[in-house]
């Protein structure tokens, strides 16, 4: 893991396997049908992976009955949320960097298949998420 750019292979072969689902299903389908068909291609290239791993959320010290659950934690270190919608919006964005901030992860990707076309996805980097 690079300081400039962590998680970048790691990211690539991520993004590999989404842009392979997208090439065998096309666009358009339920998110529930690509979170399983990604598994599925995570599993088939031996990327590790944790399907809907539940994020503990505290105030104060105390525990929150409120989980966050993204859909996939990838290679022990990105956060991966899944969209099949008309196009990404800022919402979408804000769901994923709250995701990150409270697992404390610096790499996340927001990966859309709802467009026909090709798979929208982007990339964060939190510089501030590992301080605390």
């Amino acid at each position: 893991m690079t300081r400039n750019q962590p998680y970048a292979q790691e990211g690539y072969d991520l993004m590999g396997a989404a842009f392979e689902v997208h090439r065998e299903t096309g666009g358009g389908l339920a998110e529930e049908i690509y979170q399983e068909c990604l598994e599925l291609e995570l599993e088939f290239r031996e990327i590790p992976f944790i399907p809907r791993q539940e994020l503990l959320v505290f105030y104060k010290g105390k525990q929150l009955r409120k989980r966050y659950i993204p859909d996939l934690l990838v290679f022990d270190g990105i956060v991966v949320e899944l969209k099949s919608v008309k196009a990404l919006l800022p919402e979408h964005e804000a769901q994923l960097i709250n995701y990150m901030r409270i697992s404390r992860k610096q790499v996340g990707y927001l990966i859309n298949f709802g467009p026909l076309g090709e798979v929208e996805w982007k990339r964060f980097v939190l510089t501030d998420t590992l301080k605390k």
